[in-house]
C-alpha cells in the first residue's frame, strides 16, 4: 500500500483462495499454461457482469482461469469449464466440488454446445484457432467473449510475426461482435468482444 494515500497496487490485491488452490495444483502438476493475474482479474470483472449468467471456459488447465471466473460468479450463475487432459480436469474438479454451481467436464471443447449459449466465453483452449465461427456460436445475444495469448500488434490490420494475423483480424472484424484488443502487459493482449443482439 502506497503509504498516506490508501491506494492499494495490482499485486496487493487478494488473490482469491480458489486461485491459490489451483496454482498450487498447476505446480504439483507441472502445468505451466495458467492464465495470468492480469487476465484473471479481468475474468472475475465479465463474471461479475452476468451474475445471472451461464459462464463458459475451454480449456481448464489446472483451474487458474476457473478459480478467476469464479471470483466473479453470481449466486444465480452456473459456470461450465472442459478440459482434455483426463487427470488435470479430474484435479481441477477437486477445487470446485463444494460449488454446485461449478461443472468440470472431461473432453474436447465442443462439449459446451450441451451447456450453451453462454453470457461469458473465456476461450482458452480448442475452439479459439480450429473453429473460430463456433466459437462465436456458443455466444448468447450479449454475450462477452474473452480470448487470451496475443501478442500487441500497432499494424492494422494486426500482425503477428511478419503476417498479417487473420485468426485476431477473424474476431476484430466479425459482424456479430462488436470487439476490442486490450493489453494485459506490455508483451500480452486480449480481445473482449461481446455479441451483438
Amino acid at each position: 500500500m502506497m503509504q498516506g494515500t490508501g491506494e492499494v497496487t495490482m499485486t496487493e490485491r487478494a488473490i482469491p483462495p480458489r486461485v491459490v488452490a489451483a496454482e498450487r495444483m498447476a505446480f504439483e502438476t507441472g502445468f505451466r499454461k495458467s492464465c495470468i493475474p492480469e487476465v484473471g482479474r479481468l475474468l472475475g470483472l465479465v463474471a461479475a457482469a452476468k451474475p445471472h449468467g451461464a459462464v463458459a471456459e475451454s480449456g481448464t488447465g489446472s483451474g487458474v482461469g476457473t478459480a478467476w471466473l469464479h471470483s466473479g460468479l453470481g449466486a444465480a450463475a452456473r459456470l461450465v469449464t472442459v478440459e482434455r487432459d483426463v487427470e488435470l480436469a479430474r484435479r481441477a474438479a477437486e477445487v470446485f466440488a463444494d460449488d454446485g454451481r461449478v461443472s468440470v467436464l472431461t473432453g474436447d471443447w465442443r462439449l459446451l454446445k450441451d451447456h450453451g449459449p453462454f453470457d461469458v466465453f473465456f476461450c482458452d483452449g480448442g475452439g479459439k484457432r480450429d473453429d473460430p465461427q463456433g466459437v462465436v456460436d456458443l455466444l448468447a445475444p450479449g454475450g462477452l467473449l474473452v480470448l487470451d495469448d496475443f501478442t500487441p500488434s500497432l499494424d492494422w490490420p494486426p500482425r503477428f510475426e511478419g503476417e498479417v494475423d487473420e485468426l485476431r483480424l477473424f474476431y476484430l472484424t466479425h459482424p456479430d461482435l462488436e470487439a476490442t484488443e486490450v493489453l494485459t502487459t506490455p508483451a500480452t493482449s486480449v480481445i473482449v468482444a461481446t455479441r451483438r443482439g
